[in-house]
């Protein structure tokens, strides 16, 4: 299979761009700028992007039932309306300490949010993995995490994807839809299984997890039995996240970051930062809004 074109979907300059969430009913894409801290929404249709500033450092953005997005603001997961730019606080996540802030988040097929924590920038073992119902009720399913990344579900919801990018390990627990149970954690994929770290991750159609290696420059496709399947190079070395997007859901979108790299680096890396778009040859799903 030769490799995809890339393109620019938005030249966005991102710090550390994350959480890419396409909302199918409204046809755009919504991403973050973490330590800007930002929101950015992308029209592809017309390839205009609005950003608003957010008023700490955000890790994730996720569709809404009832509208707007919902976004993990530090601590808390707040609503915000695009149209009157109104954040509401919805649950605070976790109370631990300072520095600690939220990073990355999916919705299950019930429209829960499950969240990952972190000690900003990794430093220690005080994050976490937290299921936040739509009343506000927040659990914790994982302590002791370092860098929360690559939370996702099978096609169904049975099965829950989950990193430490640290820790550099992909795991996978069966999950129940119905109660957001979850099993014991079992290994999916091995640290070494591609180049780099893993972080964001999103789930096609034929139930394969594609996940963003950073600083390994490329995106792993992984077989639902947790054999690489396929690598395709990228032209950044830290691709931070993906989604499928697009009328058809055939667009793989996804999110870069420029922290802490050098000059030297960064020219080498002209795309640093970008938000990239490619067709992978297969589809997405549609991902579940947050019922509260």
């Amino acid at each position: 299979m030769s490799p995809p074109d890339i393109i620019v979907a938005a030249d966005s300059g991102d710090v550390l761009g994350e959480s890419p969430s396409w909302l199918a009913r409204k046809q755009c894409l919504y991403w973050i700028d973490l330590r800007a801290p930002a929101l950015h929404r992308l029209d592809p249709a017309t390839g205009a992007v609005k950003t608003w500033p957010m008023p700490d450092l955000v890790g994730a953005v996720v569709g809404r039932e009832c509208g707007g997005v919902v976004v993990a603001v530090r601590h808390g997961l707040y609503g915000f309306d695009p149209q009157t730019q109104e954040l509401t606080l919805l649950a605070t996540v976790e109370p631990g300490p300072p520095e600690n802030r939220l990073n990355d988040a999916k919705c299950d097929p019930a429209g829960r949010i499950l969240c990952g924590s972190m000690w900003d920038f990794g430093l220690q073992t005080t994050g976490g993995l937290h299921r936040v119902d739509a009343a506000g009720a927040v659990t914790r399913l994982r302590a002791s995490v370092t860098v929360a990344n690559a939370i996702a579900f099978a096609p169904g919801g049975r099965t829950l994807y989950f990193t430490d990018t640290r820790l550099g390990v992909i795991e996978q627990a069966d999950y129940d839809p119905a109660t957001g149970e979850i099993g014991p954690w079992r290994l999916f994929a091995a640290a070494d299984a591609a180049p780099g770290r893993p972080d964001g991750a999103t789930v096609d159609a034929d139930g394969y997890l594609w996940n963003a290696r950073y600083q390994g420059g490329c995106l792993a496709r992984f077989a639902p039995d947790g054999r690489l399947d396929r690598l395709i190079e990228l032209p950044v070395s830290q691709p931070t996240s993906c989604t499928f997007g697009g009328s058809d859901l055939r667009t793989l979108y996804v999110t870069t970051a420029r922290q802490k790299l050098s000059a030297e680096a960064l020219a080498g890396e002209p795309l640093a930062g970008a938000l990239l778009a490619l067709d992978v040859g297969v589809a997405g799903l549609v991902e579940p809004l947050f019922a509260g």
